[in-house]
């Protein structure tokens, strides 16, 4: 029995879900996203409550109830809400540009690193050290965070990289003579 599809999600005011067969379609008033359903898998809408059902009790079954159920759940959230990932950049000389979609990372390499971000991402910087992603779609806003953040992994020894906003680093000790 999965435990996290059997949970109910809950449904803010200005959301709106519609399901034709397998395609789910939630739209709110920060925009509009689509999926698919896997096979076996029904929405059930109970006033502000929505159910996540399966067929059957097979392995893959209960395998997909809960991922399905995860994955609606950040839908209804995105349009709501939204999601925000803030990176900082930490190292001396280390630092950022946005201009429209694409960023500009100087990082410590010969020549600055660029990146454009894809469309449903917005990148703001507070200060040049400091940005800020935000989305509708969790899955597009991590994937470019994880991307930026590969240009350059905290480095365990100094601590400098791209780094999440809040991520503890544990330092190695150096050599000692």
């Amino acid at each position: 029995m999965s435990r996290m599809g059997n949970k109910p999600i809950d449904i803010p005011s200005g959301v709106k879900l519609e399901q034709n067969g397998q395609a789910v379609v939630v739209s709110g008033p920060k925009g509009k996203l689509n999926m698919t359903l896997p096979q076996g898998i029904s929405l059930e809408q109970q006033d502000a409550k929505l159910h996540v059902k399966r067929s059957n009790d097979s392995k893959q079954q209960k395998m997909l109830h809960g991922t399905a159920r995860s994955l609606v759940n950040a839908m209804i959230t995105g349009v709501s809400t939204g999601f925000k990932i803030d990176l900082e950049l930490s190292g001396v000389g280390y630092r950022a540009a946005v201009a429209g979609q694409k960023l500009t990372f100087n990082l410590g390499y010969s020549n600055p690193v660029e990146y454009v971000v894809p469309e449903g991402v917005t990148a703001t910087m507070a200060d040049p050290t400091h940005l800020s992603l935000t989305s509708i779609d969790k899955h597009l806003v991590g994937q470019v965070a994880a991307n930026i953040r590969s240009f350059r992994v905290p480095d365990s020894y100094h601590g400098k990289g791209v780094k999440y906003a809040g991520e503890q680093l544990t330092l190695k000790e150096g050599k000692k003579a």
